[in-house]
């Protein structure tokens, strides 16, 4: 995780190792097809490994420049529809933020299981033409304190959110010196569930908020039944 603790901005892509799949996010990029194609095939490589390596993403930079002009509505869902695909994968998945994060980094960022960010890092959400950029980044936002004072200022006004603050807030669970360590004790915690078990969990944590009880129950028991099938046959195999 050498480049992690650099911060040193790398174009956005891929590197991949025994044990983890390592993604770069540049913020300071406009939404591009290829941008698209690189997260997929980082899934795809997370999805053929089936859950054994993390995916860890590292994101960096903020747009410097309009970033609407050039860009499609069908452009931007794809991008909105990989990184949903990011949020279901049967994989652990991990992020670390370093500098000022915005625009596709921020975008990242948000999908993650485990977010990191080092003290010096802030989260921005774009501002272009007299108004913030209405992506789905604004609705992860809201989901995790839409009457938080820090997040309406950062969604309404483009307000940074600092490390400390998105920490007081539960929107990052680690604000690090040394973010290389920080994801190694990330990855070992995550070692225990892994593959389609850990995408179901992840479901099941996310609609909570929205769901109903006797919506719930339902799902829950098919997920229990799912786990005593497991354990039945675990049983029967030693």
């Amino acid at each position: 995780m050498k480049d992690t603790t650099t911060g040193t901005p790398l174009p956005t892509g891929i590197e991949e190792a025994a044990d983890h799949i390592l993604l770069h996010i540049d913020g300071r990029q406009t939404l591009s097809a290829e941008t698209v194609a690189v997260v997929a095939a980082a899934c795809d490589q997370a999805e053929d490994q089936g859950g054994r390596a993390k995916l860890i993403v590292q994101v960096f930079g903020a747009p410097g420049r309009p970033r609407a002009r050039g860009l499609t509505v069908s452009l931007v869902n794809k991008w909105e529809q990989v990184l949903r695909r990011v949020e279901r994968l049967p994989a652990a998945t991990i992020a670390v933020a370093t500098g000022d994060c915005g625009g596709l980094a921020l975008d990242a960022f948000l999908v993650v299981d485990y977010r990191i960010m080092t003290r010096s890092a802030r989260l921005l959400v774009p501002v272009e033409d007299g108004a913030t950029w209405p992506g789905m980044a604004l609705f992860r936002l809201a989901k995790h304190g839409a009457n938080a004072a820090v997040i309406r200022r950062a969604v309404l006004f483009g307000t940074p959110v600092e490390a400390a603050d998105g920490l007081a807030l539960n929107l990052v669970d680690e604000v690090v010196d040394d973010p290389a360590e920080a994801v190694a004790v990330a990855v070992e915690r995550s070692g225990v569930v892994a593959g389609t078990e850990l995408a179901i969990r992840r479901q099941l944590l996310l609609d909570a908020p929205t769901t109903s009880f006797e919506e719930a129950l339902g799902v829950h028991l098919a997920a229990c039944d799912r786990a005593l099938r497991r354990a039945a046959a675990a049983g029967g195999r030693s």
